[in-house]
């Protein structure tokens, strides 16, 4: 990293060999996976609440309208915020200004559904005869967390990455020392949401289900395949975070300004 006229620049060096097809082979059926992985996510929670769950109501059957948490918050925390933190390497041929969009856009999106997703439990549990208490599980703690991180992570992505730009050269510095910890907890909150939907899953089928759980029925296979496609999210989505794929040949040194840092550190 090196100052030069007011401008932050970065020289990176690629450590040995070219673009090598295998790499980007690799990184390719790796992202590939988990785009399956999450599109089966949000399938299966769907096709579970709709052919064994008896689908969805409103306020005048508590139970059906339940079923509206799990689906809005697999995609919600799942679904939408795992394709919002796969922007920046789904989209390798776009600019980094339209990365930026589309993260911002499966966030912004993300939202409603999460809102939604709370006040359908929050109502489900008050309209039951009698009412049912909140917060008192694991599941519902650990579902608090995860959203005042989710929240946390909305605030400091609007401020650093939008509010800061009106001022670019001057605060280049600050949004660069801001990527690596905004990245680290966007990848601990979806990892927090992955845990809160297993626990959350696992809760539901042993309430509904209760001994019968242990005979493997079909409901049971359904909730441990969509258990299995979560735990396969939380293993490699870190990985893909984390990977960083040669994208130039040997030796080669390229220089950013200020407005391409966040995007290099992006890449690491």
């Amino acid at each position: 990293m090196a100052f030069k006229s007011g401008k932050v620049e970065t020289v990176s060096i690629s450590d040995g060999g070219s673009s090598s097809p295998p790499n980007w082979c690799f990184f390719g059926w790796l992202l590939a996976l988990t785009q399956l992985l999450l599109h089966g996510a949000l399938g299966l929670v769907l096709f579970w609440v709709i052919y064994y769950l008896d689908g969805f109501g409103w306020r005048d059957n508590p139970t059906l309208l339940f079923n509206y948490h799990p689906v809005l918050m697999v995609g919600g925390f799942v679904y939408l915020s795992g394709n919002a933190l796969l922007s920046y390497r789904s989209f390798g041929c776009c600019r980094h200004i339209y990365k930026k969009l589309f993260h911002t856009v499966f966030h912004i999106l993300a939202v409603p559904a999460i809102v939604m997703g709370f006040l359908t439990v929050w109502d489900s549990r008050n309209l039951t005869v009698p009412p049912i208490a909140n917060f008192w599980s694991l599941h519902s703690w650990m579902g608090l967390t995860t959203m005042g991180l989710f929240a946390i992570q909305l605030v400091v992505g609007f401020f650093s990455f939008l509010i800061l730009l009106c001022c670019e050269a001057r605060t280049a510095a600050l949004r660069a020392a801001l990527v690596p910890v905004h990245a680290t907890f966007g990848l601990i909150t979806f990892l927090m949401a992955i845990a809160t939907c297993l626990t959350g899953i696992t809760e539901k089928a042993i309430n509904n289900l209760g001994d019968w759980y242990t005979a493997f029925p079909p409901e049971g296979l359904v909730v441990n395949v969509l258990g299995a496609t979560l735990m396969g999210l939380a293993i490699l989505m870190p990985v893909l975070m984390l990977i960083r794929c040669q994208q130039r040949g040997p030796s080669s040194i390229s220089s950013h300004s200020s407005g391409d840092q966040d995007e290099e550190s992006e890449r690491l």
